[in-house]
């Protein structure tokens, strides 16, 4: 019997016995695979999807936000987790990638949940209007500190901020690596764990997920 796994395999494992990416979000990562090989990895993983449509459930959520989009696993696995009526604001600064994500809602029939905002981010959430049932943030890494003191303000009390990449691959507790991502993704740490508006759990799998309540 083995008594050392690998990371990988027990990553399989553990998506083998949680929720499926469905027909449409199985497509999306094997064609951004195809597509984008060197990029792929910008793509969350199949069990984030879950988590993410999940959380979505358990709270209740008809009103959410993500930022950053990609070709559109997260923002797929989401709205079909919104019920009807719900609806979900995505901002990213690609056409490109984000026309996939528009192809993949239109074929699983969620696009009429979406709203796609092409922009920089910062500029978008600067107009934009809560409450927020619950955020997922997946974007340019200098800015996550900021990103997370605009969507304090955008989520509702009780309402739930997701960030992804908050362990960086390990990064964040390499004293040796001063990049700037790396730096604003400790700085983002930081903010969060610290700030009396917030509860907050940063959970070790995928790249690092941390799960944030707004008081």
């Amino acid at each position: 019997m083995r008594k050392h796994l690998s990371d990988q395999d027990l990553l399989e494992y553990a998506s083998s016995r949680s929720m499926d990416a469905g027909r449409v979000g199985r497509k999306v990562i094997e064609e951004t695979a195809e597509r984008y090989p060197e990029l792929s990895r910008m793509q969350i993983d199949p069990l984030q999807g879950g988590f993410l449509a999940l959380l979505i459930k358990l709270i209740g959520a008809t009103r959410v936000l993500e930022i950053g989009t990609f070709t559109g696993l997260s923002s797929l696995s989401m709205a079909q987790a919104l019920p009807e009526g719900g609806a979900l604001v995505c901002c990213d600064i690609s056409e490109e990638f984000t026309s996939h994500a528009r192809q993949a809602w239109e074929e699983a029939g969620v696009a009429d949940r979406i709203t796609l905002l092409i922009g920089p981010a910062l500029r978008t959430l600067e107009d934009l209007e809560g409450p927020f049932d619950m955020a997922f943030l997946d974007a340019d890494k200098p800015n996550y500190p900021s990103y997370l003191e605009r969507l304090t303000e955008l989520v509702r009390p009780g309402g739930v901020i997701v960030a992804d990449n908050t362990l960086w691959s390990g990064r964040v507790i390499d004293p040796g690596d001063r990049t700037r991502s790396t730096e604003a993704i400790r700085r983002f740490n930081d903010l969060a764990a610290a700030s009396p508006d917030l509860e907050v759990v940063v959970l070790p799998f995928a790249d690092g997920v941390t799960l944030m309540r707004r008081r």
